[in-house]
């Protein structure tokens, strides 16, 4: 697991490799995360947009960007945690993935960015 606090928002991620919709004959590798978002703040927040870069050992990199997470913009009081389940697929069995959310303090509607702290994705067969 990695994690990350940024303005008292702690981001955390953990990374499974998925063999069951993975074909690392076809060059196809699925990964997901869960990531936890704790708001250790003072404030209530809403968390806006994401912003992803995704890095595949091929030299490949994608960036991905929008609106909330997994069709959700969640709110969190103080002390409250959001998780949510996602995935990504790279082509070589090997990456890392690291970003940004766009978060709203409700009170008084200042933004600011929280980081999504870089985690890797290596296909367990990979690893020799």
């Amino acid at each position: 697991m990695v994690r990350e606090i940024t303005e008292g928002i702690k981001v955390s991620v953990v990374t499974e490799y998925q063999p069951e919709y993975s074909s690392p004959s076809q060059m196809h590798f699925v990964f997901t995360y869960r990531i936890t978002i704790e708001n250790g703040s003072e404030y209530t927040i809403q968390l806006l947009r994401r912003h992803w870069f995704i890095h595949d050992a091929n030299s490949t990199v994608r960036e991905v960007e929008g609106q909330g997470v997994v069709g959700q913009q969640p709110v969190l009081e103080p002390g409250q945690t959001h998780q949510y389940v996602s995935g990504c697929n790279l082509k070589s069995g090997v990456g890392k993935m690291y970003g940004t959310y766009l978060m709203e303090r409700v009170v008084d509607g200042k933004q600011f960015k929280v980081t999504i702290p870089e985690f890797t994705m290596v296909a367990p067969f990979r690893m020799n």
